[in-house]
């Protein structure tokens, strides 16, 4: 960060004038306004390094209400080294520390590659937490999403995807003890294509992809009613999952079923038939017969619905 490109007259430059003494007599408020503006990692790459003063102002409560690191991952290739034990370890320490400097008063939290050792820290101290996404988590688990559960009841909006570790009963927890929850996302990885992953996330996360969707559709259904919006790309749910979703979240809103090959056309109009504002993504996903279908269901029912010409054109 160059502070010294943003200035047209050079009247205020740090190091013009008298010795640029104006920077270090700023008071600490004036410091917190000026950092502010900054995003998180212009804080962390820049300022705080400059001296003790301005380490104090980085630290000041009110900079860290919001902690949001998805620019970042969104503005980067997925790289293998994300999912690297000693990145994890910086994650957590990050966190962690936003979470002490924030005194209780971080109300969202945005990032990838945590683990339950930071999470079961904010679970703790972060009571007025209403967004949590911790997408990409191999080491998040039901114990840390246990206790976000019951200390952080104001929880409005959920992701926990690609997180394989986090069951259903987790789900259950948080639909009880949460019910100001308006949106859950909960997306799997591409498991009919693996190879889009393939040398960035590791095969045997890929293979721990959780088998039983309509487990989890049960914990949704019967535990979110206030749910408005709902992802579930590449769940492995059946008709009878959706139902349940469709019957227990009579607010949904908006349904994203991208990659739910279990589900057919019929299946989804008759699940949300009494859900008239309902907007749904639907799974759109060609598979060959030969690879998947086939396989699934023998060649004694290549003529069965499921198979029709536009069927997986959904």
């Amino acid at each position: 960060m160059d502070m010294d490109n943003n200035n047209e007259g050079g009247d205020t430059q740090l190091g013009s004038g008298s010795s640029g003494s104006e920077w270090p007599d700023l008071t600490h408020e004036c410091l917190t306004n000026i950092l502010s503006r900054l995003t998180l990692e212009e804080r962390w790459l820049g300022p705080m390094f400059v001296c003790k003063s301005w380490l104090q102002a980085c630290k000041d409560p009110s900079l860290h209400t919001v902690f949001d690191l998805n620019p970042h991952f969104d503005s980067t290739i997925d790289s293998p080294r994300y999912w690297t034990p000693d990145f994890e370890r910086k994650m957590d320490s990050m966190l962690q520390s936003v979470v002490v400097w924030s005194d209780a008063s971080l109300t969202a939290i945005d990032t990838r590659h945590c683990s339950d050792r930071s999470l079961l820290f904010a679970a703790q101290r972060c009571p007025n937490l209403e967004v949590l996404s911790i997408k990409s988590c191999p080491n998040v688990t039901d114990a840390s999403m246990t206790k976000i559960a019951f200390r952080c009841t104001k929880l409005r909006e959920l992701d926990i995807s690609y997180c394989y570790e986090i069951s259903h009963e987790s789900l259950v927890l948080i639909g009880r003890n949460c019910p100001n929850l308006k949106v859950l996302k909960r997306n799997l990885m591409n498991w009919l294509d693996p190879s889009q992953h393939a040398g960035v996330v590791p095969n045997e996360y890929l293979n721990a992809c959780p088998q039983d969707g309509d487990s989890e559709a049960a914990a949704i259904g019967k535990s979110m009613p206030y749910l408005e919006n709902l992802e579930i790309q590449f769940s492995k749910l059946s008709a009878r999952g959706l139902s349940l979703i469709c019957e227990g979240c009579v607010n949904l809103k908006y349904l994203d079923l991208s990659g739910c090959t279990n589900l057919t056309s019929r299946d989804i109009a008759n699940a949300s038939s009494n859900l008239k504002a309902l907007e749904i993504k639907k799974p759109n996903i060609y598979i060959p017969r030969s690879v998947y279908l086939t396989e699934r269901y023998g060649h004694w029912r290549l003529y069965d619905e499921r198979f029709q010409t536009d069927v997986f054109r959904i």
